[in-house]
């Protein structure tokens, strides 16, 4: 509850606590991780496609049992 209209400031808590979730390298490091992501699904895509096209049967994705 406000008493009076004054706010506490929270202690152990800094202005910029997600500052390095911003870091202009962590930014850049998370980007060509995703890039390089996407473009190993658009090659699966592709080659999903192909093979429809070619009529050759759909594979299953290999699975890891644990």
């Amino acid at each position: 509850m406000c008493h009076g209209g004054r706010h506490r400031a929270r202690r152990g808590f800094s202005r910029r606590l997600g500052a390095r979730f911003y870091d202009s390298e962590n930014v850049l490091e998370r980007l060509d991780e995703y890039q390089r992501d996407l473009e190993q699904e658009l090659a699966d895509v592709s080659e999903l496609i192909r093979r429809l096209r070619e009529g050759e049967p759909e594979q299953q994705p290999e699975t890891v049992q644990l």
